[in-house]
């Protein structure tokens, strides 16, 4: 399963958050810095509405959500790239997760001390960044200086690397971070994976805010200020959270956190949004199968085939695969019926060049 990092300063609401997605204290919330010190893991359900309507097509009362798994992982400080903070220890921590989930502090409260002395977002992010990219300095020269003993002993594959470190290496010098580098073609963005750097990792900005501006957040000056800075440097994506509203939703039932929502101005849960975006920022969808026994999704990659698919059900599905009967989640609603779809013509039988879609609903043939 891949996983997403929560990373920030110490003391932005990281555990907090995680306790919230996760529903659980497992990670401890406590102010002051290093607070977490081992990562947290959790497996957190991907809300998703499409289900219950389709449990009431299959008509079942069995629904089974995709999952997303997050990592509380501590607060950096600078100079941790130089072993401040433990920051070795925390920035391997990062190396091992696919995506970051950068919690920025955008509320006011003198009760809760803030480790560089006032609120300043887009500062936090760019201490954060730099760590990143120093960490990453260091990992290019050394990739680099074995790729060029290798290059000289006419390794082809050595060759190119070479020529994409160099220009990461300059790029990374200048403070910029490694997913901002131009790249030539689908070999070198396949070839900058590999070079496993912390700064290469898509992030997603979350504004942890105080309670008072979940009806607004647009009126946050710190909110603007993330969403500015992410549209300007590298074109991520930002939630807006209340952390502690969060963790006191999850202490509610269903109708009394709508309400509660409600009395706040709210549509949604923050951690709702955070965790479907999350799942899209890891390059995830999800596909459906509806029957009497369940209603249920499956996680899948952009860009997988209906075998590839077919597969994360069972590996038997895939080495067998001879068809897949699908349907898309609208049409399938709109007919009303599994029985409806098919007769109005909107099951189709795909082969196994067939690249899956975000709510397809499937059936698959395949042989024992």
């Amino acid at each position: 399963m891949l996983q997403a990092g929560i990373v920030g300063l110490p003391n932005v609401g990281k555990s907090t958050l995680f306790n919230a997605l996760t529903r659980s204290r497992k990670a401890e919330a406590a102010n002051y810095p290093f607070c977490t010190i081992e990562p947290n893991v959790g497996v957190v359900e991907v809300p998703d509405g499409r289900l219950e309507i389709l449990a009431k097509i299959a008509k079942t009362a069995v629904i089974i959500s995709a999952a997303v798994e997050f990592v509380d992982i501590a607060g950096l400080v600078a100079g941790a790239s130089k072993g401040e903070g433990l920051g070795n220890k925390f920035l391997a921590n990062i190396r091992e997760v696919d995506a970051i989930v950068h919690v920025v502090r955008c509320f006011e409260n003198d009760d809760i001390i803030h480790n560089m002395g006032r609120v300043d977002p887009v500062r936090d992010i760019e201490v954060i960044n730099t760590e990143l990219v120093l960490a990453d300095l260091q990992s290019v020269e050394i990739q680099l200086d074995r790729n060029e003993k290798r290059a000289r002993g006419q390794d082809k594959e050595a060759a190119a690397a070479v020529d994409l470190l160099r220009r990461l290496l300059a790029h990374l010098n200048e403070n910029k971070p490694a997913a901002t580098l131009p790249l030539k073609d689908e070999d070198e963005r396949a070839r900058i994976r590999h070079f496993g750097l912390l700064s290469v990792k898509p992030v997603l900005y979350a504004c942890n805010v105080a309670e008072a501006d979940l009806a607004d957040p647009s009126q946050n000056r710190h909110v603007a200020a993330v969403r500015a800075y992410a549209a300007a440097t590298r074109d991520a994506r930002v939630c807006v959270i209340c952390a502690q509203v969060e963790a006191e939703l999850g202490e509610l039932s269903p109708d009394e956190a709508a309400e509660y929502l409600a009395s706040l101005g709210a549509q949604d849960s923050g951690v709702s949004q955070l965790i479907r975006s999350t799942y899209d920022l890891l390059g995830l969808a999800s596909y459906f199968t509806a029957g009497e026994k369940e209603a249920r999704a499956w996680t899948f990659r952009h860009g997988m085939t209906a075998p590839q698919c077919a597969g994360v059900i069972h590996s038997d599905f895939e080495k067998g695969f001879i068809k897949a009967e699908v349907v898309s989640y609208q049409d399938l609603v709109a007919a009303g019926s599994i029985a409806a779809a098919r007769d109005v013509g909107k099951y189709r039988l795909e082969g196994k060049e067939y690249l899956f879609q975000d709510g397809d609903v499937a059936l698959f043939r395949f042989a024992n």
